[in-house]
C-alpha cells in the first residue's frame, strides 16, 4: 500500500511539474451568442461555436456563453444554431471577445422561422454529458426552492425525509442526496450539516440555470462526488437580459406564503451587484390524513445574498458576496405550543431552529500575453448552527467550514491537449450534541490535482485526472477519473466515465429522518479516532451514455440513454431492519447500485414539447450478512411531461409520473406486533401549471400539485401513543400532503 500511495505521489509530482514548464502557445476567445428577440437581445443556448477549419469548438451554455481555446493562427470562427442564419467572424490577433448577434432564417417575406430554446438540453460535444436546466424548465412548477425544482427532471427523484419535518430529499442513480456533490457555481453549497436541510436555503427565483452531470465528475472540484454533480447558476447582475427587479409572489391554500426579490445594479462595465432576498412562513396548520399530527410544520424562513462582480480591462475577474439564513420550524401533534415539555400527557412536539452565514470569493485572471493561460482562485467560508428537537430527543449541532481552490489551466502547443492543475484545501469542525452522546470532530484536507484533456476535431475528447489529498484522519488517498467522448456521427453522442469517489458520512445530519421515532441509534464504530468510530465511504462509479438528435417533420428531437454502476468499496449501512433500531456500521459485503435510463424529447406539433423517461434501479446493500434491496427506493419510474406554448404568451404544462414498489423493512405495527418486511403499492402522481405572460415582463400563474390527491395512508405509525416504543413517523414511501393548488406572479421591472 505505501508503495502504491508513493507512486501516486511521484506522478502527481511529475504531472505538476510539467505543468509549470509549459508554455502557452494558443489563447482563449469568449463571448456571449443571442438572437433578436422583439428588439431586444435574448441569449441562444446550444449554439455551436468552432474554428473555420472545424479543428476545435463549443457550445454555449444556458445564458449563451461560450468559452475555448483556439490556435493563434486562427483568423476567423464560425456560429451555427438550427433555425439560425451561421455567421463567421474575423477575429483578429489581440481579439478575445466576441459577441455575435444570430438571425433567424426568414423563408417568405411574411413568415419567420423561430427556434424555442428548450428548458432541458443535453449538448453533444461536451467530454461529460451534462444536462442542461434552463430556467425555462424551472418555471414550470412552482419551484418554491431547490428541492421543489425536480418535477420535470426524470433523472432526479424527491421524496419526504419523514412524515414530521416536511424536508425533502434527492436522490439520483438510486443515492441518497449527499452521495450527489452539489455546489454553487462550483462552490461546495449543500453538505456536512446542510445535507438535507440546505436544499431549502436556495430559493428557485434566484437560480438563472443548473447543470446536472451523473456519474463520477471532474477532480478540479473534489473527490466526494459518488452519484453525480449538480451545479446551480443564480442570477447575475451584468446579464443584458436580467431586469433591474424580479419579483416573485406565490401562495397556496395549505397556507404557505412567499415573497421573493431579486435587484441589479450595474455601476459601470466594470463593477455590478445583485441583492437576493427570500422570506417565506407556513402559518396553517394541516392534517390531511387525520391522525392527530401536522403533515407539515409551521415555519418561518428569511435568506438573503449580496455579492459583487469586477471584470477588470486587462483579464482580471473577481467576485464576492455573504449570504445569510434563518428556519424557525414548529410541528408535531396539532395542539403543540414550542417550549411544551415532552412528558407523557403533552402534546408530541417537532422544532428547529437554523442560522447559518456564509462568505465566499472567486478571483480569476485570463493571462492575455498567454494565449488560453487562466488562473482562478475559489474561497468559501460558512457557520452554520441548528437547534432541533424530536420529542424527547435533542439534535444541537455546529459546523464551521473553510474552502480553498486555486486553479491553474493552460493548453501543450495547441488547443487540442489542455491542462488544469492547483491546490485545494477543505477544512471541517463539527460539534454535534444528540441525546446524552457529544460527537466531535475537525477534518483537514489539503490536497492537489492535475487534468489532462484532449481533443482530435470533433470526433473524439478524453479527460484524465488524478488527484490525491491528504486526511488528517484517515490518511493520503488517490482518486483518479476518465472520461471519454465519441461521436461517430454529426448527430451522435457516445461518453463512458469512470472514477472513484470518497467522502466522510455525516450520519446523524444526514437521517435526520429516523429521529421522528422511537427506534434506539446504534452507532456500531470501532475506531475511536475515526469520526463516528467508522472508516470513510469510497465508491468506484462506471458509466456509459448515448445521446442522440434528429429531426422529424421539420421538428428536433433528442433521445438519450445511460447506464451506471457504482460500487461500493466500503460504505456506513444504515441499517433499519430491526423495528426498534437505527444501527450504522460499516460495510461487511457487497453493495451497489445499478441505474438504467432512457428519456426521448420531441416536439411533434408546433409548440407543443414531450418529454418521456423511463427509469430502473437496481440498489442492493448487505444487512447483517444478507444481502437486499435498499429500502424506501423504487426500481421502477415512468415520466411523462407535456408542455404547450400558444401565440400569445399562455404556457399549459403537465408533469404525469409512476412510481412503483418499495421494499419496506420489518416494522411494528399499530397493536405493537412485528410485520414481516412487505413492499409498499405503487402509485401516480400528477402536476399541472398554467401562466400567462404580458410582454414579457408581468406574469400570472396557477397550478396544482398531487392532483389525484393521493396520500399514503398511516404514514406515522403509533400516532395515537408518540411517546409509546411502537411510534415511527420515518417510513416514508409516498406523499404526506395532499391535493395543493396555488398561485403566484412573476414581475420584471427594467425601469
Amino acid at each position: 500500500m505505501k508503495q502504491k500511495n508513493t507512486f501516486h505521489v511521484l506522478l502527481l509530482f511529475v504531472l505538476l511539474t510539467s505543468v509549470l514548464s509549459t508554455r502557452a502557445q494558443d489563447r482563449q476567445v469568449y463571448g456571449t451568442v443571442f438572437e433578436n428577440n422583439n428588439g431586444q437581445k435574448a441569449p441562444l443556448v446550444g449554439v455551436v461555436v468552432k474554428t473555420i477549419d472545424g479543428s476545435t469548438g463549443t457550445q454555449t451554455d444556458v445564458d449563451g456563453a461560450y468559452r475555448f481555446d483556439v490556435p493563434r493562427s486562427t483568423e476567423r470562427i464560425v456560429f451555427s444554431a438550427t433555425s439560425y442564419v451561421s455567421d463567421t467572424i474575423d477575429i483578429s490577433r489581440d481579439t478575445n471577445e466576441v459577441e455575435v448577434v444570430l438571425r433567424a432564417v426568414h423563408t417568405l417575406k411574411e413568415a419567420k422561422v423561430k427556434y424555442r430554446r428548450k428548458g432541458n438540453e443535453i449538448g453533444l460535444l461536451d467530454t461529460r454529458k451534462s444536462e442542461m436546466i434552463s430556467e425555462r424548465e424551472i418555471l414550470k412548477a412552482a419551484c418554491c426552492n431547490l428541492s421543489e425544482s425536480f418535477e420535470t427532471t426524470p433523472s432526479i427523484d424527491v421524496s419526504f425525509t419523514d412524515a414530521i419535518s416536511g424536508y425533502k430529499q434527492i436522490q439520483m442513480l438510486g443515492l441518497a442526496g449527499p452521495y450527489t456533490l452539489i455546489t454553487r457555481e462550483n462552490i461546495p453549497d449543500v453538505r456536512g450539516l446542510s445535507a438535507i436541510t440546505g436544499l431549502t436555503y436556495t430559493p428557485g427565483s434566484w437560480i438563472a440555470g443548473m447543470q446536472l452531470s451523473k456519474g463520477t465528475g471532474s477532480v478540479v472540484n473534489g473527490y466526494e462526488s459518488v452519484a453525480g454533480q449538480l451545479n446551480i447558476e443564480l442570477k447575475k447582475p451584468f446579464e443584458e437580459k436580467e431586469p433591474k427587479a424580479y419579483i416573485n409572489l406565490y401562495q397556496n391554500i395549505q397556507g404557505r406564503s412567499e415573497a421573493n426579490v431579486v435587484l441589479k445594479h450595474k455601476f459601470n462595465k466594470f463593477l455590478s451587484s445583485n441583492l437576493m432576498l427570500h422570506g417565506s412562513g407556513r402559518w396553517r396548520k394541516n392534517d390531511m390524513n387525520n391522525d392527530g399530527f401536522m403533515d407539515q410544520p409551521l415555519n418561518q424562513q428569511f435568506v438573503g445574498l449580496n455579492r459583487w462582480f469586477y471584470f477588470g480591462p486587462k483579464g482580471l475577474e473577481m467576485q464576492f458576496g455573504v449570504k445569510g439564513v434563518y428556519v424557525d420550524q414548529t410541528g408535531g401533534q396539532l395542539n403543540f405550543e414550542k417550549g411544551t415539555e415532552q412528558v407523557l400527557g403533552n402534546p408530541w412536539g417537532f422544532s428547529m431552529n437554523t442560522k447559518r452565514i456564509e462568505g465566499f470569493a472567486k478571483i480569476g485572471k485570463v493571462f492575455t500575453g498567454k494565449k488560453g493561460t487562466s488562473t482562478g482562485l475559489q474561497l468559501s467560508g460558512m457557520h452554520h448552527e441548528q437547534s432541533a428537537l424530536y420529542g424527547v430527543r435533542n439534535y444541537d449541532a455546529r459546523q464551521n467550514m473553510f474552502y480553498a481552490n486555486w486553479i491553474f489551466q493552460t493548453i501543450i502547443n495547441n488547443t487540442n491537449h489542455g491542462l488544469k492543475t492547483g491546490l485545494s484545501s477543505l477544512i471541517d469542525n463539527y460539534h454535534e450534541q444528540f441525546e446524552n452522546k457529544t460527537y466531535t470532530r475537525s477534518e483537514v484536507v489539503p490536497g492537489a490535482f492535475v487534468e489532462y484533456s484532449y481533443k482530435y476535431l470533433t470526433k473524439f475528447n478524453a479527460i484524465l485526472g488524478l488527484r490525491g489529498d491528504y486526511h488528517n484522519l484517515y490518511g493520503f488517498f488517490a482518486t483518479p477519473r476518465l472520461h471519454v467522448r465519441y461521436a461517430p456521427f454529426k448527430l451522435t453522442a457516445i461518453r463512458a466515465s469512470a472514477g472513484r469517489a470518497q467522502r466522510t458520512a455525516n450520519i446523524l445530519a444526514e437521517n435526520i429522518g429516523y429521529m421522528a421515532s422511537r427506534r434506539s441509534f446504534v452507532v456500531s464504530g470501532t475506531d475511536a479516532s475515526l469520526p463516528y468510530g467508522l472508516q470513510p465511504e469510497v465508491a468506484w462509479n462506471y458509466g456509459i451514455n448515448l445521446t442522440q438528435k434528429f429531426r422529424l417533420n421539420y421538428r428536433d428531437g433528442a433521445f438519450s440513454a445511460d447506464y451506471y454502476y457504482t460500487d461500493f468499496q466500503n460504505q456506513i449501512v444504515v441499517d433499519v431492519e430491526n423495528p426498534n433500531t437505527v444501527n450504522f456500521y460499516n460495510l461487511n459485503g457487497a453493495s451497489y447500485a445499478n441505474s438504467l435510463q432512457g428519456q426521448l424529447d420531441y416536439e411533434p406539433i408546433v409548440n407543443l414539447d414531450v418529454r418521456l423517461a423511463y427509469r430502473w434501479y437496481d440498489v442492493k446493500t448487505t444487512y447483517g450478512g444478507v444481502l437486499k434491496r435498499r429500502p424506501l427506493v423504487a426500481q421502477h419510474r415512468a415520466f411523462v411531461n407535456v408542455g404547450y406554448e400558444t401565440r400569445n404568451s399562455w404556457r399549459f404544462d403537465y408533469t404525469a409520473q409512476w412510481i412503483s414498489s418499495k421494499r419496506l423493512p420489518s416494522l411494528i405495527d399499530q397493536v405493537g406486533i412485528t410485520q414481516p418486511s412487505t413492499g409498499a403499492p405503487s402509485f401516480f402522481l400528477m402536476n399541472a401549471q398554467v401562466s400567462k405572460t404580458w410582454n414579457e415582463r408581468f406574469e400570472v400563474y396557477v397550478g396544482g400539485e398531487n392532483l389525484a390527491n393521493y396520500l399514503q395512508p398511516s404514514p406515522i405509525i403509533g400516532a395515537s401513543q408518540p411517546f409509546g416504543n411502537n411510534f415511527d413517523a420515518s417510513m416514508v414511501w409516498g406523499p404526506v400532503m395532499g391535493r395543493n393548488i396555488y398561485t403566484g406572479i412573476r414581475w420584471k421591472i427594467n425601469k
